[in-house]
């Protein structure tokens, strides 16, 4: 099975619907932790959170905006074409955060705002996992990481770090929710990608080793009166 690779149009069908279910489970995440917006949310979502605060629109509405500007900012840089995939991230994202923040209650107690949060950071993980498994193109956020990352030489955790404290710092200013949860999220939502990609890549091949077993045996011969 490690040497299954991901070339054929049914292989390509499977990376999309694994990287859709990716976004999606993302989002659902994501929407997790900012209805626990009392402990705090991730720098990202602080920025978001603070532009809907005091310009309106919604949540998902300006993680879309954002994202629109960062890639087209490192397009220019790159003087290339944003993949396909990171568009879809970028548009799908925000679209699924604003209908699970409209269909989600709000948590509650404190506690719950612990339970949520702590949860919502699991999902988010995992669904990054997913979608970067598919290898269908990074989100705007990482396409800019990685774009710093190739110009300015640094290593990839200090950019994500500068890029994240920046952030945090004009989201603190417009007046999104920062706490306790800002930290814990910038902290374990890296560490759980670290365990969710390597399994979600296993997964994948094995449902592409699956699709595989599975024509093969279709494809087989059916000999009559065979008994053996």
């Amino acid at each position: 099975m490690s040497e299954l690779t991901y070339q054929g149009r049914e292989h390509l069908l499977m990376r999309w619907f694994v990287y859709f279910v990716g976004i999606i489970i993302l989002a659902f995440g994501i929407s997790l932790t900012i209805k626990a917006k009392d402990l705090g949310i991730s720098p990202w979502d602080v920025l978001h959170y603070g532009l809907f605060s005091q310009f309106g629109l919604t949540v998902g509405s300006w993680s879309i905006i954002v994202g629109i500007v960062i890639v087209s900012l490192s397009c220019m840089v790159r003087k290339t074409w944003p993949q396909i995939g990171t568009i879809f991230n970028m548009v799908f994202m925000g679209i699924f955060i604003d209908i699970f923040l409209f269909i989600l209650p709000d948590p509650g107690p404190l506690w719950m705002d612990f339970l949520t949060l702590m949860i919502g950071l699991l999902i988010a993980g995992y669904g990054i996992g997913l979608y970067v498994a598919a290898k269908l193109g990074a989100g705007p956020r990482d396409t800019l990481m990685l774009l710093l990352t190739e110009k300015t030489g640094w290593k990839v955790q200090w950019v994500r770090i500068g890029l994240e404290i920046l952030v945090f710092i004009v989201g603190y200013f417009l007046g999104g929710p920062i706490g306790i949860g800002t930290v814990i999220a910038s902290v374990l939502l890296g560490s759980i990608v670290g365990y969710s990609l390597p399994q979600s890549e296993r997964l994948l091949k094995y449902m592409i080793w699956r699709r595989k077993t599975s024509e093969n045996f279709n494809e087989g011969t059916i000999r009559l009166n065979h008994y053996d």
